[in-house]
C-alpha cells in the first residue's frame, strides 16, 4: 500500500481539509441514498494508500469535480482500477501523461513533507519487482511527443543536466538531507512544467533523459535521509524516465540504486535478480563502470547468502570491469564508480565471508584511493571495521578518530548509521584510545540534522 499523492494533491488544490472532504462525501451519498459517517480520520486512511469501498471512489470524483468546475476520473484521484496511486501503476507500462501527473503530485507532497509519503515503508514483493521488469520487457514508447502550453528548448534540457551535476555534488559534500529540499523544490518549480510542456520526440525523449538523472538523485537524498519508500518511488520513476528516453544505461544505473537500496534493507536475492536485470537488458551496451559496480553489488549480496562460489565468481567480473573504466567515456550518472569504489564493496563481501585479510587488503586500497567526501567516511568506516575483527583495535580508533573530523558538516542519516556502528564497535574492543575517540564520535553526532 502506497500513499495516494494524487489525492493529497487536489486536496490542496481544491483547498479541502481531511474532515471538509470527508463531509462533503457524505452529502453526496445522502444524495443516492446512501448512509456515510466518514470523518477525517478515513481521508488520512486514504491518502496512505487505503481504497475506500463501494460507490465512494466515483464520490470523491464528484465532490472535486464540482469545486475545481473539471471532470475527474479514478485515475485522476489516484483510485483507478489496480491502486493508481501504486508503484506498479507508475512503472513503464504507464501513459506519460499520467506518470507526470503522478511523479509531479509526489513531488509536491515531498516538498510539503508530507508525513504519510516521508515516512511510508518500501514495499516488497510483486510491487517491489514489477518496474523493473516492466523497465526491461515491452512495449516501449513509441512515441514521448506532447502539446502543451509552454515549449521546451535544448537549453531548458541543458540546465536540468547542469542541475543534475550541481545536487549530486552538494549530496556528496554536504549530504542527503540538506540537498534533498532543494533538489525537490527545484523538480516542482523547474521540471514539472517542462514535462508539461510541448517538445517533439526527439527532444521530448533528450527531456525525459535529463530528468531522470536528476529524480534518481532525489531517490539517493531520500534514502540518505531515511525516508525508504519514498526513495524508491523515486528510483521507480527514474526507471520509467529511462524507458520513455530510449536510455537502457539510465535505466540500468537506476536499477542499480534499487540493488544498492536492496542490499540496505537485507533483501538479497532482490538484489541479485535485480542486478542481473540490469545486465541483460543492457548487454553490451553496459558501460565498464556501471557493470563492474553491478557485479561488486552482487557479490556482497551472494556472500551474506553464504554463497562464496558465487561471491568470488562476481567479485572477478567486478574486477576485470573496472580495469575497462576509461574516464570521458562514462555517462555522467556513472561518476560515483571512482577508484576504490570496488575495492570497498569487494572487501565488504569478503568480510561477510570472513577472509579477513584478503578484505584488508581492498579496504587499505580504497582508503588509499581518492574518493569525495561522503566516499572516504565509508571507505574509513569498512577498514576500521575489518582492523576491529582483527583485533587492531589501536590502528581502528585512528582510523575512526579521522571518520569523526570528515563527516563534520555533512547531513546524512547514512553516515551517522556508520558512525555510531563504528563507536559501539570501538568501545567494545579494548582499546586504549576508544573513550577519547568516542568523545570526537559523540561530537559529530550531537551537530543537529
Amino acid at each position: 500500500m502506497q500513499p495516494n499523492t494524487l489525492l493529497d494533491a487536489l486536496l490542496d488544490e481544491a483547498g479541502f481539509s481531511h474532515a471538509g472532504l470527508a463531509a462533503r462525501v457524505n452529502r453526496a451519498g445522502r444524495a443516492k441514498g446512501l448512509s456515510l459517517r466518514y470523518e477525517h480520520t478515513a481521508v488520512a486512511r486514504w491518502l496512505k494508500g487505503q481504497r475506500p469501498r463501494g460507490q465512494v471512489p466515483d464520490l470523491i470524483c464528484e465532490v472535486f469535480a464540482a469545486r475545481l468546475g473539471r471532470a475527474l476520473t479514478l485515475g485522476d484521484i489516484g483510485l483507478g482500477v489496480g491502486g493508481g496511486h501504486g508503484e506498479t501503476a507508475d512503472g513503464p507500462g504507464t501513459p506519460l501523461s499520467g506518470f507526470v501527473e503522478r511523479a509531479a503530485a509526489l513531488w509536491r507532497s515531498d516538498e510539503q513533507q508530507r508525513r504519510h509519503i516521508i515516512d511510508a515503508p518500501a514495499v516488497t514483493g510483486t510491487p517491489a519487482v514489477m518496474p523493473v521488469w516492466e523497465w526491461e520487457n515491452p512495449p516501449e514508447d513509441a512515441d514521448v511527443s506532447r502539446s502543451g502550453r509552454a515549449g521546451v528548448s535544448p537549453a531548458d534540457i541543458a540546465v536540468l543536466r547542469a542541475a543534475r551535476a550541481h545536487y549530486e555534488l552538494m549530496y556528496r559534500r554536504a549530504g542527503g538531507m540538506v540537498t534533498r529540499a532543494r533538489i525537490v523544490g527545484f523538480l516542482n518549480t523547474r521540471t514539472a512544467p517542462l514535462l508539461r510542456g510541448s517538445y517533439s520526440d526527439a527532444l521530448g525523449r533528450r527531456l525525459h533523459r535529463a530528468t531522470g538523472g536528476l529524480v534518481a538523485v532525489a531517490g539517493i537524498c531520500a534514502y540518505d535521509s531515511d525516508a525508504h519508500g519514498l526513495a524508491q518511488r523515486y528510483f521507480h520513476q527514474a526507471l520509467r524516465l529511462a524507458k520513455a528516453s530510449g536510455d537502457r544505461g539510465l535505466g540500468a544505473y537506476a536499477v542499480a540504486l534499487l540493488v544498492n537500496q536492496s542490499l540496505y534493507m537485507a533483501e538479497y536475492r532482490q538484489a541479485v535478480a535485480f542486478a542481473e536485470a540490469a545486465l541483460r537488458a543492457c548487454g553490451g551496451r553496459i558501460t565498464p563502470a556501471l557493470a563492474s559496480d553491478l557485479h561488486a553489488m552482487q557479490a556482497k549480496a551472494y556472500a551474506h547468502l553464504g554463497d562464496a562460489a558465487a561471491a568470488l565468481a562476481c567479485i572477478r567480473r567486478a574486477e576485470r570491469e573496472a580495469e575497462r573504466i576509461q574516464r570521458g567515456y562514462e555517462p555522467d550518472e556513472t561518476g560515483y564508480v571512482q577508484p576504490g569504489l570496488v575495492n570497498v564493496q569487494v572487501a565488504e563481501a569478503l568480510l561477510s565471508l570472513g577472509d579477513l585479510p584478503a578484505a584488508h587488503g581492498h579496504a587499505a586500497a580504497a582508503v588509499g584511493s581518492p574518493a569525495h567526501d561522503r566516499g572516504r567516511v565509508h571507505r574509513l568506516a569498512m577498514l576500521c571495521q575489518i582492523e576491529l575483527r582483527q583485533g587492531e583495535a589501536d590502528r581502528a580508533a585512528d582510523r575512526a578518530a579521522e571518520m569523526a573530523v570528515q563527516v563534520r558538516g555533512m547531513e546524512s542519516q547514512r553516515l551517522r548509521d556508520r558512525l555510531r556502528e563504528v563507536r559501539e564497535h570501538l568501545m567494545a574492543s579494548g582499546s586504549s584510545r576508544a573513550k577519547e575517540v568516542a568523545e570526537l564520535i559523540d561530537g559529530a553526532l550531537r551537530v543537529p540534522l
